[in-house]
Protein backbone atom coordinates (compact mmCIF):
# COMPACT_ATOMS: atom_id res chain seq x y z
CA UNK A 1 0.00 0.00 0.00
CA UNK A 2 1.59 2.98 -1.47
CA UNK A 3 0.74 6.58 -1.16
CA UNK A 4 -0.01 6.51 2.42
CA UNK A 5 -3.81 5.45 1.76
CA UNK A 6 -5.21 4.16 5.36
CA UNK A 7 -7.56 0.98 4.87
CA UNK A 8 -10.45 0.97 7.16
CA UNK A 9 -11.65 -2.27 9.17
CA UNK A 10 -15.17 -2.46 10.61
CA UNK A 11 -16.94 -5.32 12.19
CA UNK A 12 -20.71 -5.63 12.92
CA UNK A 13 -22.05 -5.14 16.79
CA UNK A 14 -23.57 -8.08 16.52
CA UNK A 15 -20.41 -9.99 15.96
CA UNK A 16 -19.21 -9.05 19.31
CA UNK A 17 -22.11 -10.70 20.86
CA UNK A 18 -21.51 -14.36 19.00
CA UNK A 19 -17.71 -13.58 19.71
CA UNK A 20 -18.12 -13.07 23.37
CA UNK A 21 -19.71 -16.14 23.98
CA UNK A 22 -17.46 -18.58 21.74
CA UNK A 23 -14.54 -17.11 23.91
CA UNK A 24 -16.43 -17.28 27.04
CA UNK A 25 -16.80 -21.24 25.89
CA UNK A 26 -13.68 -21.51 24.85
CA UNK A 27 -12.08 -19.51 28.74
CA UNK A 28 -14.02 -22.41 30.23
CA UNK A 29 -12.81 -25.34 28.90
CA UNK A 30 -9.38 -24.20 29.27
CA UNK A 31 -10.06 -23.19 33.16
CA UNK A 32 -11.63 -26.62 33.69
CA UNK A 33 -8.85 -28.47 32.25
CA UNK A 34 -6.31 -26.40 34.29
CA UNK A 35 -4.70 -23.92 31.77
CA UNK A 36 -4.30 -20.53 31.87
CA UNK A 37 -7.09 -19.15 29.82
CA UNK A 38 -5.59 -15.82 29.03
CA UNK A 39 -2.04 -17.32 28.37
CA UNK A 40 -3.18 -20.10 25.80
CA UNK A 41 -5.97 -17.59 24.27
CA UNK A 42 -3.11 -14.84 23.66
CA UNK A 43 -0.51 -17.97 22.35
CA UNK A 44 -3.61 -18.73 19.88
CA UNK A 45 -4.47 -15.20 18.63
CA UNK A 46 -0.45 -14.36 17.83
CA UNK A 47 0.63 -18.03 16.43
CA UNK A 48 -2.65 -18.93 15.06
CA UNK A 49 -1.94 -22.71 16.33
CA UNK A 50 -4.97 -24.96 17.61
CA UNK A 51 -2.55 -26.12 19.79
CA UNK A 52 -2.80 -23.79 22.48
CA UNK A 53 -6.58 -24.74 22.95
CA UNK A 54 -7.93 -28.15 24.38
CA UNK A 55 -10.68 -29.87 22.48
CA UNK A 56 -12.14 -30.52 25.88
CA UNK A 57 -15.79 -29.20 25.38
CA UNK A 58 -14.80 -29.07 21.70
CA UNK A 59 -13.11 -25.56 22.27
CA UNK A 60 -10.80 -25.94 19.42
CA UNK A 61 -13.26 -26.39 17.47
CA UNK A 62 -15.06 -23.43 18.51
CA UNK A 63 -12.10 -20.96 18.47
CA UNK A 64 -12.31 -21.67 14.84
CA UNK A 65 -15.40 -19.76 14.41
CA UNK A 66 -13.81 -16.90 15.68
CA UNK A 67 -12.08 -14.39 12.97
CA UNK A 68 -8.78 -13.41 14.97
CA UNK A 69 -9.05 -9.64 12.65
CA UNK A 70 -12.64 -9.44 14.32
CA UNK A 71 -11.59 -10.68 17.91
CA UNK A 72 -7.94 -8.12 18.33
CA UNK A 73 -10.04 -5.14 17.05
CA UNK A 74 -12.91 -5.38 19.99
CA UNK A 75 -10.35 -6.34 22.15
CA UNK A 76 -8.61 -3.12 21.59
CA UNK A 77 -11.80 -1.30 21.46
CA UNK A 78 -12.63 -2.84 25.01
CA UNK A 79 -9.39 -2.08 26.10
CA UNK A 80 -9.87 1.67 25.32
CA UNK A 81 -13.47 1.50 26.97
CA UNK A 82 -14.54 2.64 23.24
CA UNK A 83 -18.11 1.85 22.03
Amino acid sequence: MLGGDTRKFNIPADNESEMKILLTAVYDALKEKGYDPISQIVGYILSEDPGYITNHKNARSIIRHIDRDELLQALVKNYLNLK
